[in-house]
């Protein structure tokens, strides 16, 4: 009988972290402005949800050929959400153009430089870890 109740809370504790990692992906996609940031939240969120949900599922249903049907969906979900992630993210990086430029502080100001820009704007930091006149470390 107090087998049943940890299983059964057990099952709704990976159940909710499932759902609030849902809930969470669904902020994540409407706070990000950029494609890319939206699409890495969305993964995330439903990688995690997913796993922690059926998961709950399999501890609920207990150990049997269901269970092993249910690890199968996640190891298929683990498997082609990475790739399907992939070759949107190498659509939207072939088609957006203004993905080549990124944002640069240089003494608490903002600016805006091109990938082709970089080398003559931007300044080369020194390494402060090396010694004068000394062999590095």
């Amino acid at each position: 009988m107090t087998g049943a109740w940890i299983r059964f809370a057990a099952a709704a504790a990976c159940m909710i972290l499932g759902l609030v990692f849902m809930i969470s992906a669904v902020f994540g996609v409407n706070r990000f402005r950029h494609a890319l940031n939206r699409m890495h939240a969305a993964a995330l969120g439903d990688t995690l949800g997913i796993l922690f949900v059926i998961l709950s599922l399999i501890i609920m249903r207990g150990f049997s050929m269901d269970s092993l049907k249910l690890s199968i969906v996640i190891v298929f979900f683990w498997i082609a959400s990475p790739v399907s992630g992939h070759m949107i993210s190498r659509l939207e990086a072939m088609t957006d153009e203004q993905l080549g430029e990124i944002s640069v502080l240089e003494k608490n100001n903002g600016i805006r430089v091109t990938m082709e820009d970089a080398p003559s704007k931007l300044k080369e930091v020194p390494d402060k870890k090396r010694k004068k006149g000394g062999k590095g470390r």
